[in-house]
């Protein structure tokens, strides 16, 4: 009987620690497609509109990376994810050569692009 209401007791104070916990903690605001848009700059360039994405990092930077490495493609701020989040995503890394190196991952699992797709 002892232990039976030494487990109740446990389990009182464990439930309304964590009760409190979700009280204090503040909401988690995401971003909204305004806010999202508002992040995307645009420059002229020779007179003409472009529009520039900026650096985001994704799940998968580090083996892009890597990747780019293996290709003699080093500097810069890193891989950046260029889509939106999800199964199939893109990634670019400026090298320092001035060359592009991008990767195609799908499902986490990473294949650098070709170079005549990576140029466009």
């Amino acid at each position: 009987m002892k232990r039976l209401t030494l487990l109740l007791l446990v389990a009182g104070v464990l439930s309304a620690c964590s009760h409190n916990k979700e009280v204090a903690q503040a909401p988690v605001k995401r971003k909204s497609v305004l806010e999202a848009e508002a992040a995307v700059k645009r420059q002229m360039i020779d007179g003409v509109p472009v529009q520039t994405v900026g650096f985001r990092a994704g799940v998968s930077s580090a083996t892009v990376e890597r990747l780019a490495r293996a290709e003699q493609c080093t500097g810069g701020q890193g891989a950046g994810l260029v889509t939106e989040p999800g199964p199939v995503e893109v990634y670019r890394m400026a090298c320092a050569n001035g060359k592009v190196f991008m990767a195609r991952c799908e499902f986490r699992q990473c294949a650098p692009m070709k170079q005549d797709m990576a140029s466009r």
